[in-house]
C-alpha cells in the first residue's frame, strides 16, 4: 500500500511538472511572439519592455521572468527563426528530387515567408541582421550559406549543374537575392502583390537554376 501511494505521489509530480513546463513554454511563446508585433510597429530602439507587455497582456515583470532584457528577445526572435530556416532548407535537402526543384522550392519556401507573417520579416530585416550581438552569431549564419552550397554541389555532382561555377560563389548570390527581394518588400521599395511574389521566385529560380543548367556552360574567365 505504501509503495502504491508513493508511486501515485510520484505520477501526480510529473504530470503537475509537464503541465507547468508546457504552460511556460506556452507563455515564452506569447511574450516573443508580441515581441514580433511590438518590434515591427514601434520599431526596437522606440519599443519598450512594458509594450511588449502590454502586446502580451502580461504583467510587466514577467517579460523579464522569460527574457533577461529587451536584446535577449531580439536574439531569440533570431534563434528560433534562424532555426525553423534551417531545418526547412535541410528537409527539403532529404528530399529524393532533382537540384533545381530543391533550388525552386527553398527559393518559394524563403520569400513566401513574407505573405505569411510580414511582420516578422520586417523584425528580421529591419533590427534582427542590423543587431551588432546577432552579427556575432557567424557560425549560425554560414550555416544557411552550407545548406544552399551543399543543393548546388548536388545538382553538380548529379550533373544537373555546370561544374565550372563556384558553389560557395552560387550559394551566397542566392542567399543574397532572397535577402535583398526581401528587404526591398519590408521596406516598400518593391511591390509585393501575390503576383510580384511568384515572379521574385521565378527570377530568382531562373537565375540561380538556369543560369547553372549544364546546357547553358560558358568560358570561365582566365
Amino acid at each position: 500500500m505504501t509503495d502504491l501511494l508513493a508511486n501515485r505521489r510520484l505520477s501526480y509530480t510529473q504530470q503537475s511538472v509537464t503541465e507547468g513546463s508546457k504552460v511556460q513554454e506556452e507563455r515564452r511563446r506569447q511574450i516573443l511572439q508580441a515581441a514580433v508585433k511590438a518590434f515591427a510597429r514601434k520599431g526596437y530602439h522606440a519599443c519598450r519592455v512594458s509594450d511588449i507587455a502590454k502586446e502580451a497582456g502580461v504583467a510587466y515583470g514577467l517579460v523579464y521572468h522569460y527574457y533577461r532584457s529587451k536584446e535577449t528577445l531580439l536574439e531569440a526572435i533570431f534563434r528560433e527563426t534562424w532555426g525553423a530556416m534551417l531545418a526547412t532548407i535541410q528537409s527539403v535537402e532529404q528530399l529524393d528530387e532533382p537540384a533545381g526543384e530543391q533550388v525552386r522550392k527553398v527559393t518559394e519556401i524563403v520569400l513566401r515567408t513574407w505573405k505569411r507573417d510580414p511582420e516578422l520579416v520586417r523584425v528580421l530585416v529591419r533590427e534582427v541582421t542590423r543587431s551588432s550581438q546577432v552579427q556575432q552569431e557567424t557560425d549560425e549564419i554560414d550555416l544557411a550559406y552550407q545548406a544552399l552550397q551543399r543543393i548546388v554541389e548536388r545538382g553538380q555532382r548529379t550533373g544537373e549543374f555546370r561544374e565550372d561555377v563556384d558553389a560557395r560563389l552560387t550559394a551566397t548570390i542566392w542567399y543574397g537575392a532572397l535577402e535583398e527581394i526581401l528587404t526591398g518588400w519590408a521596406f516598400g521599395q518593391l511591390p509585393d502583390s501575390e503576383q510580384d511574389v511568384t515572379r521574385a521566385e521565378w527570377a530568382v529560380v531562373e537565375i540561380v537554376a538556369g543560369g547553372l543548367a549544364a546546357a547553358n556552360k560558358a568560358a570561365a574567365p582566365a
